[in-house]
């Protein structure tokens, strides 16, 4: 390890307990925000240099795009008569573009070669999360339009995040782009209907609308991706490297408005939400894991439909709460589980990394 990332890395844990004596010693939280962020921000540049916390980078990125929202939400909610909320829609295209242009046919070629694991994968990614929703809703007697939220963040696709995880995990590469890919292009037709059946007696859900929106957040973007891919990836050798990298900006700029946002919401209803969140995952990667395993398919099979059923596409359920014009309620549900998703599949990716995935 070099001398700066030594550097950074002690600078991360300077300033964190900086921020814990102002606390310790009464100081306002508020007045922690810049050591706080700092330590984060020092902490994902220093991790680039050991081993151990290298793969947790983007985690730790998430956090501080998080504190970044909390600590300073009047910088990213509105400039004159700009909301920073109309970024959303446009970065999740970017995403979606960034995700075409890592796409080919040959990725659909899984459905053929294993076509058991990509039905089990799809049905249990349709299922349990929007089931889990359901319940979870009721059982905490969420405000309508959270509860709406809460089912919405079930019934969207898989994320794109899932397939990077996959490949910590030592898990079915092929299967997991497969099933995020295939759940992505059905999101037009299933989320409109989850949200129909299962949200519709929460608020008015406009199936028809959905849809369209849905097509102009996902397809559209992503059909343009794998234009691309097909025209001129060849040709153009540093698109592979800079386009995730595009991706991964683009998920924390969104974050940092989402949570921006909802702010206020978060911090009256966040811990309950936050509770939530942890039980609706962790029960999409358990029983999204024995799924695979009841129906007799092999171990890394198992880890990639636990990693898909359990990751959403937090990003899509904000553009969809944007367009319904509940960014504020609606939205708050995947302003939660997009830090929750990544920190907890990170932590199962990686735990899954350094164990044997040997029948």
């Amino acid at each position: 390890m070099n001398n700066l990332y030594k550097f950074l890395l002690l600078s991360s844990v300077v300033l964190g307990i900086l921020a814990i004596g102002m606390l310790v010693w009464g100081g306002s939280m508020i007045d922690t925000g810049p050591f706080v962020i700092g330590s984060l921000v020092s902490l994902a540049l220093g991790a680039r240099g050991l081993a151990t916390i290298k793969q947790m980078t983007f985690t730790i990125w998430v956090f501080a795009a998080v504190a970044l929202g909390m600590y300073y939400p009047q910088y990213f909610q509105q400039i004159g008569d700009f909301k920073f909320t109309s970024l959303i829609v446009p970065l999740i295209q970017l995403i979606m573009f960034s995700m075409g242009t890592e796409m080919s046919l040959k990725d659909f070629e899984g459905v053929v070669k294993t076509p058991k694991a990509v039905i089990i994968g799809l049905v249990s990614h349709f299922t349990i999360m929007p089931l889990v929703a359901v319940v979870l809703a009721k059982s905490f007697g969420f405000p309508p339009e959270i509860a709406a939220g809460v089912i919405l963040i079930g019934s969207v696709p898989s994320g794109v995040t899932s397939n990077v995880l996959a490949f910590i995990a030592k898990a079915n590469m092929p299967l997991s782009v497969t099933i995020a890919a295939i759940s992505t292009l059905a999101a037009p037709i299933m989320t409109p209907f989850l949200m129909k059946i299962l949200a519709g007696q929460y608020i008015e859900i406009d199936f028809v609308k959905m849809m369209i929106h849905v097509v102009e957040i996902i397809l559209v973007p992503i059909g343009l991706g794998l234009i691309i891919n097909k025209l001129i990836r060849n040709g153009v050798k540093w698109l592979q490297t800079i386009m995730p990298i595009i991706s991964m900006t683009g998920v924390l700029m969104m974050l940092i408005v989402i949570v921006s946002s909802g702010r206020d919401s978060l911090l009256a209803i966040g811990p309950l939400l936050f509770l939530s969140s942890m039980i609706h995952h962790s029960i999409g990667y358990l029983l999204g894991y024995w799924s695979g395993r009841l129906m007799g398919l092999d171990e890394k099979s198992c880890r990639t439909i636990s990693l898909e059923v359990g990751m959403q596409n937090g990003g899509l359920a904000s553009g969809i709460a944007l367009q319904m014009g509940k960014i504020v309620t609606v939205g708050l549900a995947s302003a939660i589980s997009v830090p929750w998703m990544t920190i907890s599949g990170s932590l199962l990716a990686n735990w899954w990394r350094n164990k044997s995935s040997d029948e």
